[in-house]
């Protein structure tokens, strides 16, 4: 009987890496499921607690669809299903890793987990990345007092280490942002620190890329070849994260490896495959919000457009129909469905559930009228030239009236999402704005809703996110693709098969 590994997520958001790797683990040959999830934010606590919930059964409770398919609350699950509950409250705990006294409370489960499973467990997370990440560092030089070596958010992956050298798992998978490999401290690369920390962890780890084939003589692979473009492994998103595996010296010494633990690249999906399906919406208003205002406004944008010489021709003209359209899309929020158009039947079938008829969380923002023309003009843009506009190609009566426009550092201010390729890295600012995230249709004049940039994450369609819908936005945007966790899972257990 093949034996169970347990699993532990740390820093685990709303749960991307841990659904993709419970979903590997359901299969009988390689059983895993998560045992632990570690994670500070309040509501992303919510998220996980209810999906930990969910799987504790071997089908999903009928009453969880009873509410979604007719738009109601759930029901007190605690009251409902007591049990289950309490085992999905033992599972995620809402800590702050690296806080007084939190490790040492979770040592304990940690050991529970290491002798239980007799040292099959798997550790995943990735620490948070603000200090990393390209657009933090450019935000913190901008801070007259910031020093890197005081910013503790730069220590926060030894929390990860310090786990890893407790637990000692057959494996680990690490995950952060691309600035990881070019972020310095202390006058020197955190990245190679970091895979000296990870190595030494524990029983000692051999560190292995994913989509690149690890040296043939056991050394240690190049920092680039770490680097996962996410639109390579069938992910509906240009999103590039380092992830680092894992295995445990012991286990390692018995690998044969000859190719990449992810193998082959898989064609590309398309932002218009991954969010077809999903009825069309307008955007909403920020004030008068009401249908007849709301074409009045999209009227006139579109005129506006449609009247300006220094527009190319091919967008006046789109916005000449739409100026004289009567087919405009009148609800702000939809639970209808139809039949998803992916290539990838695979991708198709992880985002299905025949048991859901309903849209989840679809639902629109609310804008000023400029920028419903300034969405029109470049989903219309880039419509006609396969890419977005830069700020200085929008005309001047659609400019922002920020006194720092011209300093370039905005150039991307108003980013649509192209319709024929993968879409840009959704991250969590589209909790703040939906300007980098606009729709690709010029008619409907509005940003992405969580369940669309759900689907650009690859979250299941039952995925249900937790919070008011700004921190539904902010969960989405800080997870790791399921569908990539998924294949990253199946890859692991197979390794340690």
């Amino acid at each position: 009987m093949p034996q169970e590994f347990a699993i532990v997520d740390l820093f685990a958001g709303p749960g991307g890496l841990g659904e993709g790797f419970s979903q590997a683990g359901r299969n009988d040959d390689a059983p895993m499921k998560i045992h632990l999830s570690v994670e500070m934010d309040f509501h992303a606590v919510q998220t996980l607690r209810l999906r930990a919930f969910l799987r504790s059964f071997d089908e999903f409770p009928q009453e969880y669809y009873d509410a979604l398919n007719k738009g109601k609350a759930f029901p007190d699950w605690r009251e409902l299903y007591p049990a289950n509950w309490k085992l999905a409250e033992k599972e995620v705990r809402q800590r702050v890793l690296g806080n007084e006294g939190v490790f040492n409370e979770l040592a304990v489960e940690l050991d529970r987990a290491r002798d239980e499973y007799c040292g099959n467990t798997i550790l995943i997370g990735g620490p948070p990345c603000q200090a990393y990440s390209l657009v933090g560092r450019a935000r913190n030089k901008g801070k007259a007092d910031y020093v890197p070596e005081k910013d503790a958010r730069h220590y926060l992956y030894r929390e990860y280490v310090r786990i890893l050298d407790r637990l000692r798992p057959a494996a680990f998978v690490m995950e952060n942002v691309k600035g990881m490999l070019s972020s310095k401290v202390d006058g020197g690369g955190i990245f190679s620190r970091v895979l000296d920390d990870l190595e030494a962890a524990g029983d000692g780890y051999r560190l292995l890329p994913l989509a690149q084939t690890a040296p043939a003589d056991g050394g240690r692979a190049e920092a680039r070849d770490f680097l996962i473009r996410s639109e390579d492994h069938g992910i509906p998103q240009a999103r590039h994260r380092v992830i680092i595996l894992g295995i445990r010296n012991d286990l390692a010494g018995k690998l044969v490896l000859d190719g990449p633990v992810l193998g082959s690249r898989q064609p590309p999906v398309t932002v218009g495959d991954a969010i077809s399906g999903m009825g069309e919406l307008r955007s909403g208003l920020s004030r008068k919000d009401e249908t007849n205002a709301w074409q009045e406004v999209v009227r006139a944008q579109a005129s506006a457009i449609a009247e300006a010489d220094e527009i190319a021709e091919d967008i006046r003209a789109l916005a000449r129909s739409i100026a004289g359209a009567n087919d405009f899309p009148c609800l702000r929020s939809s639970s209808t469905r139809s039949a998803m158009s992916l290539s990838s039947n695979l991708l198709q079938e992880w985002f299905s559930d025949e048991r859901l008829h309903s849209t989840l969380q679809h639902e629109t923002r609310g804008h000023i009228p400029e920028d419903l023309g300034r969405y029109m003009f470049s989903a219309a843009f880039t419509r006609s030239f396969g890419r977005a506009p830069k700020l200085m190609e929008f005309p001047e009566f659609l400019q922002p009236a920020h006194k720092n426009r011209g300093s370039g550092h905005f150039a991307d201010r108003f980013r649509t999402q192209d319709a024929n390729r993968p879409s840009t890295t959704v991250t969590s600012h589209i909790s703040k704005d939906g300007h980098y995230f606009i729709h690709p249709d010029p008619k409907q004049c509005r940003s992405l809703t969580v369940r669309e940039a759900a689907r650009l994450q690859t979250f299941p369609d039952n995925y249900w996110f937790c919070g008011p819908r700004t921190k539904q936005y902010h969960q989405v945007g800080n997870a790791v693709p399921p569908y990539l966790a998924f294949q990253i899972g199946v890859a692991v257990r197979q390794l340690l098969s």
